[in-house]
């Protein structure tokens, strides 16, 4: 349709210009957005009605209406794009025009015109090659346009027609709002022309826009100056800030440095020029002060952002940073100084190994240059600027700092009375030093606090004699004087109170008050002495009165009571401004104002990028002029979130806000009384002032009525009786109709909260009512606007509950009220009121819910969208209705329906509002929809209009389009990045359109599209998250970046792991960037040729070129913080994928899987990658990135350390990029790493050496040697020389290097002990000859620990320092006083708190490894002291002695080894039981197993076994402390180590008392019986629980076995939650109830016989439960761990030597008897049960009857029992049961006792010989049967054997016959299967054996049966024959007669 349409345009575009003049203003800007859209559809066509339309236009940027001017200069903004005349010949007139339309704009207008007219002058500079081709155009020049655009910042808007020298001289400030819009506009310009134009211009920009702030008209008062310079800093801080990568902002930086120096030079010369008195001059000085200002403002910030990659621009000396800035110092003006005190605190923040240097050069300059004002003042700012840095430097300073700032300040405060020309600034400059002291927090300033007590107290007079005497002393100089130092007094006082809270003793509270009330007294004085001196000492009073609010905010207000009335007189006097000339406001009101109400109070501007200039617009006094010079102090104070420099108002402005506050903090706890005359006393000066004064005073006094009714409200006291309601309402009330909106909102709030500090319903009745009758009679807007208001506020402090019964009232009389078309305003605030209450009432607001809708939807459609505020109020509407409906919202009724429909149909209007604010309120309206409704909100359309606010202009929607996101992201990140992709799809078809989405293709798009945010969209194939990423370079808001962050994190949580490759490409092109920068790493030499080339371009090419070169890069190069975050990214990855699939760690996998499918993309396959990146960013400039390197690079050892290579068996797939690693690693062990890098290093070292990745020591020692360098630092000792840091980052990193060769040398241990415990042939096999290569158990020579042997020695000793530094800072508070005076091995006292972190992280495998060391030495390493100090220079001789647990004044020799490690003992036991008793729930497991493995170690060690045996309370305690552990850690390895520990505390017991009961023994043959009583239990046989090791011990262990078999104890299984279940061990679970009941049958030998009646009835009693429980019938036949444990246990006890006294006999056979009738009674089968394994059950019994005496289980019934259970095993079907039964049998019938074996014989041996008969006939089919009858034919031999000679015969016709039937004839051997051939040569055999044994009773037998004689004959024959045959061809083979599967466990 354009097309046709495109001759019939000249008559649109008269027509619409003709009905502009006539329209109204509504009308007027919707015309001209149609001209605008008509343009940008026919671009150069229209060239016909370019200059109508201009010409038309122009005259509307002056209407009054400020949405009219918007549209216009949008609609210029179109024009200018083709129409030439507008950027060459009416250029002028165009930036007149703009800088006019700037007078009275609101924000709107603003951002559009400075779009209009930065455009316009880019364009004018490099005009765009399409309409260069048709014209021949003159260029401007950069001279000229930015002369231009001077004109605006300096003269404002009005006058060009004077000429410029006559307008110079004539006064008349400049218009602020034309400054603020012009500036935006240089933002505009610069970002037009992009990053490239920036960096070959930065030098003439820079140069101008320092200039203009140097211009006299800039500067006319100080306000105004300041003004200016915040102008020129956003200009600066937004271009170079965000337009220059990294590396173009240290060349910006260099520049500015230049420009520094070169400023700097000119004041020197003025000020050594000072005698030939040139006024110029001086002018000159007060002028660079600002230019000084900004530039070392910037300068700051860009090092700050660059951060650590900035340390070339300090280590180059050409640059000399330094020195230009230090120079800086001694400008004449002290904004100068502060300036670049400023700047010398962002350089060393951001490197902080500077800190130190920088501190100590200005303490040495300081000294030097005493004698010089400027320099005191100079050095001290930027020591006290360092100073406040250290808290955002971890690493810190060292302590001894704290003591030369002191001993300076003092110096100065001393000397400050001796020099009259110096005092002011000596006083000056000592207390700021102490008040920046202070920020050190208490670990230094504790140190000090006697001598800053004393100091505070001499400052201030000591009694109110002393006070009256100085009033009548002194002249106004030494006046300013002490007031100065009683105000610098009290600033350091409240530095003290603000940063060291824990030293705020009740003492130290009393000691500070002496001064403060003082200072409190001396203000009545104050007056008389200004008027006896003159009023030049106004400012040091009202800084002294500063101070005392400000610190007496900070102390609880109980503490000066007593000073109440005086304090009160005072602040109201302050905010009352009754001494005041100057109408000063506070600037608090807003802050104490809600966050919600910014819409009516326009401070929503807080939320834009502009902040910093837009603030100098507000109404408040001094608004946005913060400056350093208006309180010294802030130099070292916390910066407010969200600041870049500390900017804090003007004193007058301070003064009043510290007197709101602490008139705040005060008010809840003044008398009432008091409060009322107050609340009367302020009514009195509204009335009494007037006009703009009374603004003011009303303005002041609400803030402190606010600022009281909220410290009520947070006190939770009420407000007082009804008088003092009564006259707190009659204020209030008075204000609701002001015609001020701002105090009408303040009177609002203070409404709300009036009702909440009262909380009566009668009182919140009472001012609804009033407030509704207001409204129903008032017509004035003021009226209507405030009262609504107060009904939103009264709902939103009082809540739904609260205001119930007015909601209906309420909402009617809104809704009429927002329904009134005449005022906007009066819509605007009521709507806001609605949405209040909507959000305050919730669920009961539902009855509501549609009128208010259809309300919302109406206004939505008919109020203009020029009123935005309305529109923005009607967003919130919506937000508000959409969270009370809720969740409902996901319902199908029909009302539900409709209401989401309306809801969607708002959201899509609102969606389509030009206002930014309405925008977002559409956005978080839908993600709140999204939230409740999910499957109703179209992503489709959504993502994509998402993504294109991502490029807004403005934060805010940038900032609801991330929030909106993030939360997408959540739930459906696949979706949202698809849809996002969409958009990039569709931008091919629309890059016409002038939508350039992808700013590497240089497309018909015109170059503005790549940098006017809202034009393009820039995704590319990295998708929505390759956008994202880049934001993160640009951004600098804090939520914002947050948003981002979330956001990418759930992308990569839920995508990552798919799409791995586009993830990995992602980080990787991220961290590439850190390569580029590093100048270690050169990669190729191409770049200088590109460079050079562009240099050839001459200016034709250049500016016809320039467009598209920009958009082929993007925009910045990643910055470090993006880095890092990618690096956190990488690890992530890795998780994620850890916790998918196997696949991802495992080569050969991954490949086979990518086989399959090629799609399938695995980690593994991108391992390169990984390494690559790791090793970028751990070797980059910046800290935090190296340290997110070296922590990837760790996780990747760690997950992939064990990959086998598929191509090489026997290597792993990390062994190729061990090169990679020591590269990574090398860098971070240079002298100047910081020390937690090193640290970090250090882990990663000992995780390479430990992986086992490398096995070739040779290789390894790389890496290895690394170590022992760090190794030999440690050992130099504390006194190291050059300290940068605070020594507890010294303490950090002794210890890393102390913890990872503590993991090493672990490693290296268990490597040894896995070689040792090998079997050895190995090394036989090698070749015969080399046998005498060594003896066999020496380890392979390269074993790990031959690299840790030859370190051990001074390991070991340093290993036991660190854990005793260990043992005593775990001391509880109480016993800090046996902490060594001067610190331990590692740490100073100075820097305990700090250091304990240290040694929290690093103590656990330094305990392992000293367990082991003493293990593998077994304790007989004495520490010969000479060695040691032989080893260890002098200085630490002394920390040595203390090691050794010596005062250093005894002799070294005096401790014998068995005490040495006595003590030892001690100390690894106390860590251990400390440790375990209570391990916080955050420690990492490997904590708490290493500290298990080393008890573990150590009780290996007979030493350690004898000294636990020893002290029985010892052993309990350990084991009641595991027990602890076990109820609060679950993990099996913790459980397992217990038990392994418990063991080995229960076998040093048994040792110990075996002992002790051999010794007795030798001693004493007669005292046998005494032997027998030791042990647990004596005579009587009770265990004192907490005494008892026995006790402790079947604690732990119950407790383990209930865990995994819940149905032990009744308790458990009765209880109604539990499940009857029974469940299948877990092999962990089996191995852990294996090893309790191995630990529970050792229990018995530690009692003496009374002891073990005791135990052990409980103890029989768990272990055949637990062989009833786990015996269960498996398909393998394994035996379970558990089954085997108990049986062995059963043996154990029955076999137990110590029992049988006579006092126990009768006991132990009623115990033993009952345990197997058990047993008999649990093999009873029965159906429900699974089948138990009746082997198990057999054996058991087979080990009583052969371990216990026949007179115990001789009993019939016993006997029968067993009896039945061996027949059923005989009769069962399953062969390998009946071998098993055969197998006992031979046992039980051997058995030497003959009374217990006969009945057996005769009960079971017929049933035997039935089942071997049986046999012939069903012969066996395969092994297992075969087994069978081969084990039953062995006990039958076996009878025979036994038999008598006479009954010999007998028992061989039974045997032999039965042999014989087995044999096979000659036709049936061929053909049988095997087992049946097998069973045929056993036959054989065995005859062949038994004729020789019984060679009578064998002929007697075969005899009798002449058919067995033939049988065996032919069996004979036929085997020898087949003999020979087989000897012909190979030797004989031998027959296996032993059976081929035994028991796992032999228990006879």
């Amino acid at each position: 349709m354009g097309r046709m349409l495109g001759s019939s345009f000249p008559e649109t575009v008269n027509n619409l210009l003709k009905s502009l003049k006539s329209a109204e203003s509504q009308g007027r800007s919707e015309i001209l957005m149609s001209l605008q859209k008509v343009l940008n559809g026919l671009g150069g066509a229209a060239a016909s009605c370019h200059r109508d339309i201009y010409k038309n236009a122009r005259s509307l940027l002056t209407d009054r209406s400020m949405a009219v001017r918007c549209a216009v200069a949008k609609c210029l903004l179109e024009l200018q794009n083709e129409a030439v005349f507008m950027w060459t010949a009416e250029l002028e007139n165009v930036a007149t025009l703009c800088f006019k339309a700037l007078e009275n704009s609101n924000y709107g207008v603003r951002v559009a015109v400075s779009k209009l007219l930065g455009t316009v002058m880019a364009t004018a500079l490099i005009p765009k090659q399409a309409t260069v081709m048709r014209q021949n155009v003159k260029r401007a020049t950069l001279e000229e346009v930015l002369e231009l655009m001077a004109t605006g910042f300096l003269r404002g808007g009005s006058g060009f027609l004077k000429s410029g020298g006559e307008m110079l001289k004539v006064g008349g400030s400049v218009n602020r709002e034309v400054r603020v819009g012009v500036t935006q506009a240089y933002v505009v310009f610069v970002t037009t022309l992009g990053g490239q134009w920036l960096e070959r211009n930065f030098a003439t920009f820079l140069s101008h826009v320092l200039d203009l702030v140097s211009h006299p008209r800039a500067t006319q008062t100080h306000v105004e100056a300041v003004y200016s310079r915040r102008c020129v800093s956003f200009i600066l801080r937004a271009t170079v800030g965000s337009l220059l990568g990294e590396k173009a902002q240290i060349a910006a930086a260099k520049d500015v440095c230049q420009a520094i120096g070169k400023q700097m030079k000119a004041v020197e010369a003025v000020v050594n020029d000072a005698n030939s008195e040139n006024k110029s001059g001086t002018a000159d000085v007060s002028a660079s002060q600002h230019v000084m200002v900004c530039a070392l403002q910037e300068l700051g910030s860009l090092v700050q952002s660059l951060n650590a990659t900035a340390s070339p621009l300090i280590q180059e000396p050409s640059i000399g940073l330094l020195e230009t800035v230090t120079s800086v110092l001694l400008h004449p003006s002290m904004a100068a100084r502060l300036a670049a005190a400023w700047c010398l605190r962002c350089v060393a923040v951001a490197l902080p190994f500077q800190l130190t240097p920088f501190l100590d050069r200005c303490a040495e300059r300081l000294n030097n240059l005493k004698t010089s004002p400027e320099a005191v003042s100079g050095y001290s700012f930027a020591m006290a600027a360092l100073l406040g840095g250290v808290h955002q430097c971890p690493l810190g300073i060292p302590h001894a700092k704290g003591k030369m700032v002191v001993s300076i300040a003092e110096d100065l405060l001393r000397t400050a009375a001796q020099n009259s020309r110096l005092s002011l600034q000596r006083t000056q400059a000592g207390w700021l030093l102490l008040g920046a002291l202070m920020t050190l927090g208490p670990s230094v300033v504790r140190y000090h606090l006697p001598k800053m007590l004393l100091l505070w107290r001499n400052v201030f007079p000591r009694s109110l004699k002393e006070l009256e005497a100085e009033k009548a002393r002194g002249d106004s100089f030494t006046w300013q004087v002490t007031l100065e130092g009683r105000a610098g007094a009290l600033c350091a006082m409240r530095s003290f109170v603000a940063h060291c809270p824990e030293l705020l003793t009740e003492d130290v509270i009393r000691k500070l008050m002496t001064p403060i009330e003082c200072a409190m007294t001396m203000m009545s004085h104050i007056p008389s002495v200004i008027k006896a001196h003159g009023a030049h000492l106004k400012a040091s009073a009202a800084m002294v009165r500063l101070r005392l609010y400000d610190i007496l905010a900070l102390l609880p207000p109980k503490t000066y009571e007593g000073s109440f009335n005086a304090l009160l007189r005072e602040l109201v006097a302050e905010f009352t401004l009754t001494d005041n000339s100057a109408n000063t406001t506070t600037s608090l009101l807003r802050s104490l104002c809600h966050y919600d109400d910014s819409v009516l109070l326009g401070s929503w501007l807080q939320e834009t990028d502009h902040k910093s200039i837009e603030d100098q617009l507000q109404p408040n006094s001094a608004s946005g002029s913060g400056a350093l010079e208006h309180d010294p102090s802030s130099i070292y104070l916390r910066i407010p979130a969200g600041e870049a420099v500390p900017g804090p108002l003007p004193l007058g402005v301070s003064v009043i806000d510290a007197s709101v506050a602490l008139f705040g903090v005060v008010f809840p706890h003044v008398s009432y009384k008091h409060r009322l005359q107050m609340l009367d006393h302020f009514a009195e000066c509204v009335k009494q002032a007037k006009g703009v004064r009374q603004q003011a005073v009303q303005l002041n006094i609400f803030t402190a009525v606010l600022s009281a009714l909220k410290g009520l409200a947070e006190n939770k006291s009420t407000l007082g009786p009804e008088e003092v309601r009564k006259s707190a309402l009659t204020l209030v009330m008075g204000a609701l109709d002001n015609p001020n909106p701002i105090l009408r909102c303040a009177a609002g709030e203070a409404l709300g909260r009036m009702a909440q500090v009262v909380g009566e319903a009668s009182f919140i009745a009472r001012m609804a009512q009033y407030s509704f009758d207001k409204l129903k009679s008032a017509r004035d807007v003021v009226s209507r606007t405030g009262h609504s208001l107060a009904l939103g506020c009264l709902h939103r402090y009082v809540g739904g509950i609260g205001s119930g019964q007015h909601l209906k009232t309420s909402v009617s009389i809104l809704l009429a009220l927002a329904q009134d078309g005449t005022s906007p305003e009066v819509q605007t605030w009521s709507l806001h009121s609605l949405a209040l209450i909507v959000d305050s009432s919730g669920p009961m607001y539902r009855g509501y819910v549609e009128p208010t809708l259809s309300l919302v939807l109406t206004l939505l459609l008919t109020v203009p969208p020029s009123h935005t505020e309305v529109h923005q109020c009607l967003g919130r509407c919506l937000g508000a209705i959409i969270t009370t409906v809720g969740p409902e919202l996901q319902g199908n009724g029909a009302t539900i329906s409709t209401i989401r429909s309306s809801c969607l149909v708002g959201c899509a209007i609102t969606q389509d509002h030009s206002d930014s604010l309405v925008q977002a309120a559409a956005i978080s309206c839908l993600q709140q929809l999204h939230m409740f409704a999910p499957r109703h909100v179209n992503l489709s359309s959504l993502v994509p209009s998402l993504c294109v606010h991502l490029c807004s202009s403005h934060l805010l929607l940038r900032r609801a389009a991330v929030a909106c996101l993030r939360q997408l992201a959540q739930r459906e990140a696949a979706e949202v990045c698809e849809y996002a992709m969409s958009l990039a799809k569709n931008a091919g078809d629309k890059e016409n359109s002038g939508i350039n989405i992808n700013p590497f293709a240089p497309g018909p798009g015109s170059r503005r599209d790549a940098h006017s945010r809202h034009q393009g969209v820039n995704i590319t194939e990295t998708g929505l998250e390759g956008v994202l990423f880049g934001m993160l370079d640009r951004e600098t808001d804090r939520k914002l970046c947050s948003d981002i962050h979330d956001t990418l994190g759930h992308m990569l949580s839920s995508l990552a792991v798919g799409n791995l490759s586009h993830w990995l490409m992602l980080c990787k092109d991220v961290l590439a960037a850190s390569s580029d920068m590093s100048t270690a790493a050169p990669l190729g030499g191409g770049k200088d040729e590109e460079a050079e080339k562009k240099d050839e371009m001459d200016d034709d090419t250049m500016f016809t070129t320039l467009g598209e070169e920009d958009k082929s890069k993007p925009s910045v190069a990643p910055r470090w913080a993006t880095r890092v975050f990618a690096a956190d990214c990488l690890c992530r990855v890795i998780m994620l994928c850890e916790n998918v699939n196997k696949a991802h760690f495992d080569l050969a996998l991954a490949r086979s899987a990518r086989l399959k499918n090629p799609k399938n993309d695995f980690l593994v396959l991108h391992l390169s990658d990984l390494i690559r990146m790791a090793f970028m960013a751990a070797t980059d400039h910046s800290n935090q990135l190296r340290m997110a390197g070296l922590q990837a690079l760790e996780d990747i050892i760690k997950k992939f350390a064990s990959v086998p290579e598929p191509e090489f068996p026997g290597h792993v797939i990390l062994e190729q990029y061990q090169a990679n690693v020591g590269a990574a690693l090398r860098p971070a062990f240079s002298q100047d790493t910081p020390s937690d890098i090193t640290a970090k290093a250090c882990q990663v070292c000992s995780t390479w050496i430990g992986s086992g990745v490398v096995s070739d020591l040779n290789d390894l020692r790389r890496v290895h040697n690394l170590l022992v360098s760090s190794l030999d630092k440690v050992q130099a000792g504390k006194g190291s020389s050059s300290q940068l840091y605070r020594e507890s980052a010294t303490t950090m990193e002794k210890l890393a290097v102390l913890k990872a060769w503590a993991e090493v040398y672990v490693v290296a241990m268990k490597i040894k002990k896995e070689a040792e415990t090998k079997p050895k042939r190995v090394l036989k096999s090698t070749e015969e000859d080399e046998d005498d290569f060594g003896t066999i158990d020496e380890l392979p020579p390269d074993s790990l620990i031959t690299l840790v042997q030859p370190e051990l020695p001074a390991l070991s000793r340093l290993w036991l320092a660190a854990l005793k530094d260990y043992a005593l800072l775990t001391l509880p508070a109480e016993f800090a006083t046996q902490l060594p005076p001067d610190g331990g091995a590692f740490y100073t006292p100075e820097t305990i708190d700090t250091a304990r972190l240290h040694y929290r992280n690093s103590w656990a495998p330094i305990l392992h490894a000293v367990a082991l060391w003493l293990n593998s030495t077994g304790f007989n390493a004495s520490e010969s002291t000479e060695e040691t100090a032989a080893a260890v220079p002098n200085s630490q001789k002394r920390a040595t002695a203390i090691m050794l647990n010596q005062t250093p004044g005894t002799p070294p020799t005096t401790k014998s080894l068995p005490e040495i490690n006595k003590d030892r003992m001690h100390l690894i036991l106390g860590v251990s039981i400390q440790f375990l008793c209570s391990p916080r729930p955050e420690e990492p497991v490997e904590h708490v197993t290493s500290c298990l493995q080393a008890l573990h170690t150590l009780l290996d060690s007979p030493c350690a076994r004898i000294h636990i045996a020893e002290d029985q309370l010892l052993g309990v305690e350990l084991l009641s402390v595991l027990h602890r552990l076990l109820l609060t850690w679950d993990p099996p390895s913790v459980q397992l180590l217990v038990t392994g520990v418990v063991q080995q505390i229960v076998r040093a017991a048994q040792d110990y008392l075996q002992e002790k009961r051999n010794t007795l023994n030798e001693e004493d043959i007669e005292e046998k019986e005494n032997s027998l009583a030791l042990g647990e239990g004596g005579e009587s046989g009770g265990l004192v629980p907490g005494k008892s090791l026995v006790f402790a011990a079947m604690e732990l262990l119950m407790f383990i076995l209930v865990r995994h078999m819940p149905h032990l104890s009744s308790k458990v299984s009765d209880s109604p939650s539990h499940v009857a279940a029974k469940t299948h061990l877990s092999e962990e679970s089996a191995r852990l109830v294996a090893a309790t009941v191995t630990i529970l049958s050792d229990l018995p030998s530690l009692c003496s016989p009374a002891g073990c009646m005791t135990i052990l009835p409980t103890i029989l009693f768990l272990i055949t439960r637990v062989l009833k429980e786990t015996a269960v019938k498996s398909a393998d036949n394994q035996v379970p761990p558990p089954v085997s444990a108990a049986l062995q246990g059963i043996k154990t006890i029955v076999t137990l030597p110590t029992v049988k006294t006579d006092e126990t006999q009768k006991q132990w056979t009623g115990l033993i008897r009952s345990t197997l009738a058990s047993i008999l009674e649990y093999s009873q089968p029965e159906a429900s049960k699974p089948i138990l394994d009746e082997v198990s059950i057999l054996t058991a019994i087979a080990l009583f009857l052969w371990s216990a005496s026949t007179e115990i289980i001789g009993v019939q019934s016993l006997q029968n029992g067993c009896m039945n259970r061996f027949k059923s095993a005989l009769n069962s079907s399953d062969p390998w049961v009946q071998a098993k039964c055969y197998q006992l049998l031979l046992s039980v019938f051997q058995h030497t006792n003959r009374a217990l074996s006969t009945p057996y014989i005769h009960s079971l041996a017929p049933i035997m010989v039935e089942k071997l008969k049986a046999v012939e006939k069903s012969r066996p089919n395969n092994n297992l049967e075969l087994l069978a009858v081969q084990e039953g034919i062995k006990v039958l031999e076996t009878l025979v054997a036994l038999g008598e000679e006479q009954n010999r015969v007998q028992l061989l016709a039974l045997l032999v016959p039965t042999l014989i039937s087995y044999l096979l004839n000659e036709n049936a051997f061929a053909s049988a299967p095997t087992a049946s051939k097998d069973l045929h040569e056993f036959a054989l055999q065995n005859l062949m054996h038994i004729g020789p044994l019984y060679p009578h009773a064998f002929k007697t037998v075969m005899g009798a049966a002449p058919e067995l004689k033939t049988r065996l004959e032919t069996a004979v024959r036929a085997s020898q024959a087949s003999k020979a045959k087989a000897a012909a061809r190979q030797p004989p083979p031998t027959v296996h007669s032993t059976p081929t599967i035994k028991l796992k466990t032999s228990f006879f």
